[in-house]
């Protein structure tokens, strides 16, 4: 580097990435800055600049070199960044050492390890530190990447394989192999070591009738609640199977129970029945789930919850490799912890590549008029909530709610205290009778729909 470029790198001032002081004298702060660089992103620190920017170099000798290199080797395990030299116009010396972007954090100096905040390194807590740590085995041993001797190519669904080529041939997201063999096909997939499946190829096309006793984790358990808590089911199922099967399963749930959202759009005689959530946003959630979920918890799951007021996909596991809940739904990179997994999911159109999964389902939910997707990440599990925008009553019953009825129950939803029947007449359009209203409350009532409190003329109607 020559000197004017120094001199505008130093200009800049501190940053995340960028260190400044004054003299080698400062040798420790500054190699604990280069820790923190290399658990971060890389940087570089500056020894001969004042923190303001303005050069100043220094004396520097072989004993200066010799100092700081002996400070460098206090990191762990061991760091070799680069040291350069450059001459001022004053004919002194500023030192640059340049912390490069690494695979094998987290690296700590004198027994700490040290993050980057802002232009500040602060202590990395135990459990970030741990977190950073399985980060890094993981990527070289992976759950999914580890060998499943006990399973043959009989064990999975041949023809779910055949069905992932031809479609990854169809979207052009693969060349045609030649062959339809199921070995060479998970040979491409690069779901074998020598003759032996990957967990994988387990997780993608097991047969579900194995894969209870053997991997009871590929599970997927769905309900639904009656109102907004866990207190009453009205369904409550689990299934076990592959990948695939899993996330036709959910989709069939959804098919079954979730509510249909009416609109009239002007010009049309016909009332327009839309699902209460963008099938395509449910899917992206629930691909996201089946990929990138941990596996190696044993009793993990994908979990679907539909309540009145909003749905859940829930998954095991938490987000890695610095990864918030907010930056899924700005551009990040695509750091999936099941690349094998995700990669056969990506070339089945399943799933789209570069961190656009989460991206896309918050637009789908946005052009559906809904409010934001939620995604939280606590107690070991990652949840994606979607929400109505206002309560809509289920028609998925014995027999078809009208719209009357439908406005008796989105006018009872707003109530949460309930209504008596002589405050509920007149808040209604049309010219049904009281007897009319009395008679829906009773047929929604044995829908399951609405409960009465009280008695006689003083009894509360509610929507369950």
């Amino acid at each position: 580097m020559r000197i004017g470029e120094l001199e505008r790198l130093a200009a800049t001032g501190e940053s995340e990435t960028l260190e400044l002081k004054r003299s080698t004298g400062e040798r420790r702060t500054g190699v604990r800055a280069v820790c923190a660089m290399l658990n971060h992103r890389g940087g570089r620190v500056l020894f001969g600049v004042d923190p303001d920017g303005r050069v100043l170099g220094q004396e520097v000798n072989d004993r200066t070199i010799e100092r700081l290199v002996a400070e460098l080797g206090e990191i762990d395990p061991p760091a070799f960044p680069n040291i350069d030299r450059i001459t001022t116009s004053g004919g002194l010396e500023v030192v640059m050492v340049t912390a490069p972007i690494v695979q094998h954090q987290p690296y700590s100096y004198r027994g700490k390890a040290w993050r980057r905040v802002g232009n500040t390194s602060q202590p990395m807590s135990r459990d970030e530190y741990n977190r950073v740590l399985l980060e890094r085995l993981h990527g070289q041993h992976r759950w999914e990447n580890e060998p499943a001797p006990e399973w043959a190519v009989d064990d999975l669904d041949v023809n779910e394989i055949v069905r992932t080529i031809d479609e990854a041939i169809r979207r052009g997201r693969a060349d045609d192999p030649g062959t339809r063999d199921p070995v060479a096909l998970l040979r491409g997939f690069n779901l074998t070591r020598g003759r032996v499946l990957l967990r994988a190829a387990v997780v993608l096309f097991g047969r579900s009738e194995r894969l209870e006793g053997e991997y009871p984790q590929c599970m997927l358990r769905v309900a639904k609640f009656r109102g907004t808590d866990r207190t009453e089911f009205l369904d409550n199922r689990q299934f076990h199977g592959n990948a695939f099967d899993l996330l036709g399963k959910a989709e069939r749930f959804f098919r079954e129970n979730l509510p249909i959202a009416g609109r009239i759009e002007p010009g049309v005689f016909e009332r327009v029945d839309d699902p209460l959530y963008p099938p395509l946003a449910l899917r992206e959630a629930l691909a996201n789930a089946i990929c990138h979920r941990d596996y190696s918890i044993g009793g993990g799951s994908v979990a679907v919850a539909i309540y009145s007021d909003r749905l859940e996909v829930t998954s095991s596991g938490n987000l890695h490799f610095g990864l918030t809940a907010e930056a899924l739904f700005a551009p990040h990179e695509s750091l999936p912890w099941n690349p094998l997994i995700a990669r056969v999911f990506y070339r089945r159109g399943i799933i789209e590549q570069w961190g656009r999964g989460t991206i896309k389902m918050a637009e789908l939910v946005t052009s559906a008029g809904l409010p934001e997707a939620e995604i939280e990440d606590a107690g070991g599990c990652l949840t994606v909530r979607f929400r109505p925008k206002a309560y809509v009553p289920s028609q998925r019953v014995e027999r078809r709610v009208t719209e009357r009825q439908q406005a008796i129950l989105a006018l009872l939803a707003d109530v949460p205290d309930g209504l008596a029947l002589r405050e509920i007449v007149p808040s209604l359009t049309g010219s049904a009778t009281e007897r009319q209203i009395r008679d829906d409350l009773g047929i929604l009532r044995v829908l399951g729909l609405t409960m009465s409190v009280g008695h006689g003329r003083g009894a509360r109607w509610k929507r369950l």
